[in-house]
């Protein structure tokens, strides 16, 4: 090695130990959809100066998990779910984004469906609730921007892949699942056009059910073939909705 190199490490090491105080964490945008509305779960937020409002839920990573592990942790300790849909968005690094000092987070967002044992699990979490996405006006820290870069990549990927469908029940309606995507899109689809394009794709299940207690015509029942749809993809298919 030599001498320059050995100099350049040693200041790298200097600087380490003297400027090496920043942390990690991750943020969780957790997207639910329930009542034709898109929502996103938060907390209470009581660290000055945010207190009364409202922030995303995350952690500091810890020594020995990575952040996807971190955020996994996360969404299984605030929603009681395991295996949850999870998609890193980006990485936000802002100076003084943290009032306690120096934290640089990377952002995740995920898609769950909104049950009864999810809502009784978020019950024993003082502070936890579901805000409508296009009620909310602000955040504590940063979060009202990370929010809205996770729905911006959110919206793109939900065209190109059947992510949508994390959002819904096992069974739903060609009605039900329109509505998701015109929400979610925030646009209004033609019926025909999306019900054909749908056929088109071959990777819903008609079920033999219809809906019941419902006020309206009972519509049938579909559910997503996720082998078929791994299937297809292998042969380059393309999901677009």
């Amino acid at each position: 090695m030599t001498s320059n190199a050995q100099q350049n490490i040693n200041v790298w090491l200097t600087q380490i130990n003297t400027d090496f105080k920043s942390a990690v964490s991750v943020d969780c945008v957790i997207f639910g959809y329930d009542d034709n509305a898109l929502k996103v779960l938060v907390s209470d937020c009581d660290m000055p100066p945010f207190e009364h409002q409202c922030s995303l839920l995350g952690d500091l990573v810890h020594s020995d998990e990575t952040t996807e592990q971190a955020a996994s942790r996360v969404l299984l300790t605030k929603t009681g779910f395991e295996n949850v849909f999870l998609e890193q968005v980006q990485v936000f690094s802002g100076i003084n984004r943290h009032p306690l000092g120096r934290v640089i987070t990377v952002a995740y967002y995920s898609l769950i469906k909104i049950t009864d044992d999810h809502l009784t699990h978020i019950h024993t979490h003082k502070g936890l609730k579901w805000l409508e996405v296009n009620k909310i006006s602000s955040l504590a820290f940063d979060h009202y921007e990370i929010m809205h870069s996770s729905l911006r990549k959110m919206q793109k990927e939900i065209r190109e892949q059947p992510i949508g469908f994390h959002l819904l029940p096992q069974k739903f309606s060609l009605l039900q699942l329109q509505r998701l995507y015109e929400v979610v899109l925030n646009i209004e689809l033609d019926k025909r056009n999306f019900r054909r394009k749908l056929k088109g794709l071959g990777i819903l299940n008609d079920i033999g059910e219809i809906e019941e207690l419902v006020s309206h015509r009972p519509a049938r029942l579909y559910a997503f073939d996720q082998s078929v749809y791994d299937k297809k993809k292998k042969t380059g298919f393309s999901f677009d909705l």
